[in-house]
């Protein structure tokens, strides 16, 4: 019966973890503890629950109870089976949008400061995004080089180029997954979409660093029409889809300067413990047998 009550334990664990993670959803915390406490509450509790399902996989379905000892197998095995499909779709989709991002060349991106190198699609909408893997790409809508001036557009892509520097197509690739293999914990939206308000502020606090905060908040105003257009999980933007409610929040932000907090989060630092504990079913197997 082994292997059943880990499973159990695992779900009941990851289920009251997510239970009480509205606690860390408080805008009035200082933007590192938010971005620290939403992160842990969201991949602690799946994470727990993919190593509790390889551990049972490694171990195999050895029981006294033999149909026991397959069934916790099997549910163990179509979990990890589903992460793969989970990560599996999100490669596919990623490489169907960077196939159709390939078509248009790399051009030369004029600032006032700066020249950036970028792809400009054909398309008088509103929309800009990096999109890839570990190194992403700048996209950006011929309407927004035409709509916006050139200190918009330089706060635009500094704002892009905190993704890049950030590697949010990367890490976002990964907790995407993860969202859509757990989407029956408690409060997955609430986590996910807290998620991705940090990231963009985030991105605007690395731009704040070297446009007017006044412009940059200009220019998000300028994207309230912008549609909705790539999944986040494999994008990260200045223009995607974005509710009123993470609008304001992300104005409020540049509006009340904040100089002394810092732009790194101490997440492996302050949660390490969580993390370990996360990891802990895998010890679990040389004392299988």
């Amino acid at each position: 019966m082994m292997h059943s009550q880990m499973i159990m334990l695992a779900v009941l664990l990851a289920c009251c973890v997510r239970a009480w993670s509205p606690s860390v959803l408080s805008t009035v915390k200082p933007w590192s503890s938010r971005w620290a406490g939403t992160l842990s509450a969201f991949v602690i509790p799946p994470l727990f629950l993919l190593m509790t399902a390889v551990s049972v996989v490694t171990m195999g379905p050895v029981c006294q109870l033999r149909w026991e000892g397959w069934l916790s197998f099997s549910l163990a095995a179509g979990f990890v089976v589903g992460a793969w499909i989970c990560w599996g779709y999100l490669m596919w989709l990623l490489r169907r949008v960077s196939r159709s991002m390939d078509r248009y060349p790399l051009s030369q991106i004029r600032t006032p400061s700066r020249v950036t190198l970028g792809r400009i699609i054909d398309m008088d909408a509103i929309f800009s995004a990096q999109v890839g893997f570990w190194s992403s790409d700048l996209v950006v809508s011929r309407g927004v080089v035409d709509a916006l001036d050139k200190q918009q557009l330089e706060a635009v892509l500094a704002h892009e180029a905190g993704h890049a520097h950030y590697r949010d197509t990367f890490w976002f690739f990964w907790l995407g997954g993860l969202r859509r293999l757990t989407c029956w914990l408690p409060h997955t939206d609430e986590l996910w979409e807290e998620l991705l308000l940090l990231r963009e502020m985030r991105a605007d606090r690395w731009a704040a660093r070297t446009v007017d905060r006044l412009v940059l908040a200009e220019s998000l105003i300028s994207f309230l029409s912008a549609p909705a257009s790539m999944d986040e999980s494999i994008c990260a933007g200045f223009s995607l889809a974005t509710p009123c409610s993470r609008l304001a929040q992300r104005i409020d932000a540049l509006l009340v300067e904040d100089t002394h907090e810092p732009l790194t989060d101490p997440f492996w630092e302050k949660y390490w413990l969580a993390i370990a504990l996360a990891l802990t079913p895998l010890l679990t197997i040389p004392f299988h047998h």
